[in-house]
C-alpha cells in the first residue's frame, strides 16, 4: 500500500489539517536507471509555510493538488542503478509518500553506523548546517563577541548557541517558555535566557542580559524580535537573517519601527541567509559538526512523531512551539 499527502489548498493565515489530502496511490516500480525508496524519517520545518503561498521566493512554492516535499531519510529497497544499493539510506528533498521513485540526482547516502539516521535530517543535515554556516560566512562570529539567538530551544537556535559557546562568546537565548529557558541554560549552555512571553519590554531586557551590547544576532523570529534587537546592536554588529516565523502566518504586510537609523548609524550589516546558497560548503560543516558532537560538546534534542498520518499535524505544531530541537517524523 502506498499513501501521499498533498496540498489541497493554500491556506490563509494559520494553516490546518483542511489544507492538506491523503490520497491512495500505487506502489511504483523503479525503471532502469531508478531506485525504490521506503521513507523512514521526514523533516518537517517553519520554512513550509512559505512555500504554500503562491509567490515567488527563493525555492519555487507547492502546487495545488500536488505533493509536499521536504528534507527525508529514505532507505533504498530496489534498485537499478549501479550507484545505489538495496538497504543502503539515502537523503534528500523529497516527496511526502511512503514509497517513491527516483534517478539519483540531489541524493545523499548517510551511514547509519557513524550516526543515528535521524541525525542527518537534524544537527549533521541542512538544521546543522544553517546554525554553523551562517554564523560563519555572515556572523563572522569571533571570541569574545556577545551573540544574541531567537528562537533559541528551537532546532536552529539551539545548535546556533552551541556554536558560539564553542568559539568562546557570551551567549544570550530568547524563548517562549520558562522550560525552554531552563533547556538553552542547563542542557546548551547558553548563559541566559529571555522569556518573551512574560517580558514586557523586549528592548530593555536585550540590554540587561548584554550590557556590552550585542556583536551579533541570529535572527529566527523576525518582527518585533528584530525591531528589539536592533538598537542593542554594537558598531559593525552583523544581523543574520535565517528566519521570521513570527510573521509565516500573518495575511497582511506588516511594519514596524524604521531600521536605517540603526544600520547607518552603527555601520552594521543585515543579510537575508538561505543555507543552500553555500552547498559547496556542506562536506567541511558536516565533518566539523560531527567533531563538535565525537567530542561531547555539540548536544541535540528531537521531537519524534510516529506514523506517516501524523505528518502535517507534526507540521502545524511547530506553529504551537511544541517542539524540543528539531520536529521529525518517523514513518
Amino acid at each position: 500500500m502506498n499513501q501521499e499527502i498533498l496540498l489541497k489548498k493554500r491556506p490563509t493565515g494559520k494553516p490546518s489539517l483542511k489544507d492538506f489530502e491523503f490520497a491512495d496511490i500505487e506502489k511504483p516500480k523503479p525503471k532502469d536507471g531508478e531506485i525504490l525508496l521506503r521513507t523512514k524519517f521526514v523533516s518537517v520545518d517553519p520554512y513550509l509555510r512559505g512555500r504554500m503561498r503562491d509567490e515567488e521566493s527563493y525555492i519555487p512554492p507547492f502546487k495545488v493538488g500536488e505533493p509536499i516535499e521536504s528534507g527525508i531519510i529514505a532507505e533504498v529497497v530496489e534498485s537499478n542503478n549501479k550507484n545505489f544499493k538495496k538497504g543502503e539510506f539515502v537523503n534528500g528533498m523529497l516527496q511526502w509518500k511512503k514509497f517513491q521513485t527516483s534517478n539519483g540526482n540531489g541524493l545523499n547516502k548517510v551511514d547509519n553506523e557513524k550516526a543515528p539516521l535521524k541525525a542527518y535530517l537534524g544537527v549533521l543535515g541542512l538544521t546543522g548546517m544553517t546554525a554553523y554556516l551562517g554564523l560563519k560566512k555572515i556572523g563572522k562570529i569571533q571570541k569574545g563577541e556577545t551573540l544574541l539567538v531567537s528562537g533559541a530551544a528551537g532546532a536552529v537556535g539551539s545548535i546556533v548557541g552551541q556554536i558560539g559557546k564553542i568559539k568562546g562568546c557570551k551567549v544570550v537565548g530568547v524563548a517562549g517558555t520558562d522550560e525552554k529557558i531552563e533547556r538553552i541554560t542547563e542542557k546548551f549552555g547558553f548563559d541566559e535566557g529571555i522569556n518573551y512571553k512574560t517580558t514586557k519590554d523586549m528592548k530593555k531586557a536585550i540590554e540587561k542580559a548584554c550590557p556590552d551590547g550585542v556583536d551579533v544576532y541570529f535572527d529566527n523570529v523576525g518582527g518585533e524580535m528584530l525591531d528589539a534587537a536592533l538598537p542593542n546592536m554594537n558598531r559593525y554588529g552583523r544581523i543574520i537573517n535565517c528566519g521570521a516565523i513570527s510573521l509565516y502566518n500573518e495575511t497582511e504586510t506588516q511594519t514596524g519601527p524604521r531600521v536605517e537609523q540603526y544600520l547607518i548609524k552603527n555601520s552594521l550589516t543585515m543579510q537575508g541567509f538561505i543555507v543552500r546558497d553555500y552547498v559547496k560548503d556542506f562536506g567541511p560543516a558536516q565533518k566539523r559538526l560531527a567533531q563538535w558532537m565525537e567530542e561531547d560538546k555539540l548536544n541535540y534534542l528531537e521531537t519524534t512523531v510516529e506514523g506517516f498520518e501524523n505528518i502535517p499535524k507534526a507540521f502545524l505544531d511547530l506553529f504551537e512551539g511544541k517542539n524540543k530541537g528539531k520536529m521529525i517524523v518517523v514513518v
